[in-house]
């Protein structure tokens, strides 16, 4: 990677918001409060699934690995966003930059395909619901989530690697709240023609592969809801999807909404508050959409908070006897 002396470039400056200090507070208590349901309820939701062992199957073990990824992506972004609407220290250096971008594609890539995997996950289920636990052993379940993780490990790299062998000799402003691809690219003073290439062949062909992954998956999952014979078989069969189906719906509707709307309408205030919602909103929701919809994890949530409160009111009554 190239370094700052080469660049002549030893820190950026992220613009964020060009808002009053009064909304920026506003902002960071907004942005903190939903940070924090974004650790509890990811946390919250892969210690369920570690604890209870009815949640010991391969929808679950996709789901925790889902939560794990969506707490890295928030993560990446979150705490950075908070320090600069809190002490307006705006300033970032270029290595923390480079290792912040490298974050954020890497988990977001990750949740692309998993959300993926997680749709051919429900596909098994529901159209051959008698081989499944054959066909989703733990070995391929095993392979179905380090693939991804290791795709887009590679990619990210790939990616960060590129844009930071780009020259920056000034500015080193970056019209966005956190170091995101297309804006240091127009800080760059080198040729991104190549970078250029790069986002447009992987961004395609990952946001084309998973999405068809996933409506492939839901043609078949619909076409068998629809063979089956009772209201009530139907509506089982489809709520054991309709929590995955709305976290789809909300990831791919707001990363479509981005990047394939008309030049035209396109803005960088659009962009950054699109950004908001899928780097920090989305990953707060997914945890909630899963728990309130799911009566399993309601279920084991009900026995984990009777274990935490019941017990220590058992042993403080042995106490007092």
């Amino acid at each position: 990677m190239a370094g700052s002396n080469a660049t002549g470039v030893t820190e950026f400056i992220l613009l964020g918001f060009a808002v009053q200090r009064e909304v920026e507070i506003i902002l960071f208590l907004l942005i903190l409060v939903v940070y924090s349901l974004t650790l509890v309820g990811n946390v919250g939701m892969i210690s369920l699934i570690r604890m209870d062992s009815r949640l010991h199957t391969p929808m679950y073990f996709f789901l925790s690995n889902l939560a794990f990824v969506d707490l890295c992506y928030s993560s990446s972004v979150a705490p950075k966003f908070l320090e600069t609407l809190l002490s307006n220290r705006r300033s970032i250096s270029f290595y923390a930059c480079a290792t912040q971008l490298g974050f954020f594609l890497n988990f977001l890539i990750s949740e692309m395909f998993l959300l993926a995997v997680m749709a051919y996950d429900r596909y098994v289920a529901i159209c051959n619901p008698l081989l499944y636990m054959v066909v989703m052993s733990q070995k391929v379940c095993l392979r179905l989530v380090m693939g991804p993780y290791f795709y887009s490990f590679a990619v990210a790299l790939l990616h960060t690697v590129v844009t930071f062998k780009l020259i920056y000799c000034g500015p080193n402003i970056i019209n966005h709240f956190y170091c995101d691809d297309v804006p240091l690219m127009a800080l760059a003073c080198s040729d991104t023609s190549l970078k250029e290439i790069l986002i447009f062949i992987f961004a395609g062909f990952n946001m084309i592969s998973s999405l068809t992954t996933v409506l492939i998956s839901y043609l078949y999952i619909v076409a068998a809801i629809l063979r089956i014979q009772s209201t009530e078989g139907r509506c089982k069969a489809f709520s054991t999807c309709a929590s995955h189906l709305t976290a789809v719906t909300i990831f791919y509707g707001t990363l479509i909404f981005m990047y394939l709307q008309p030049k035209s309408s396109h803005s960088l205030d659009t962009d950054k508050m699109a950004s908001v919602f899928y780097t920090i909103v989305i990953p707060m929701l997914n945890p909630m959409i899963y728990s309130l919809r799911n009566q399993e994890v309601k279920s084991a949530l009900r026995k984990a908070l009777e274990k935490c409160y019941l017990l220590p009111l058992m042993h403080l009554k042995k106490g007092i006897s």
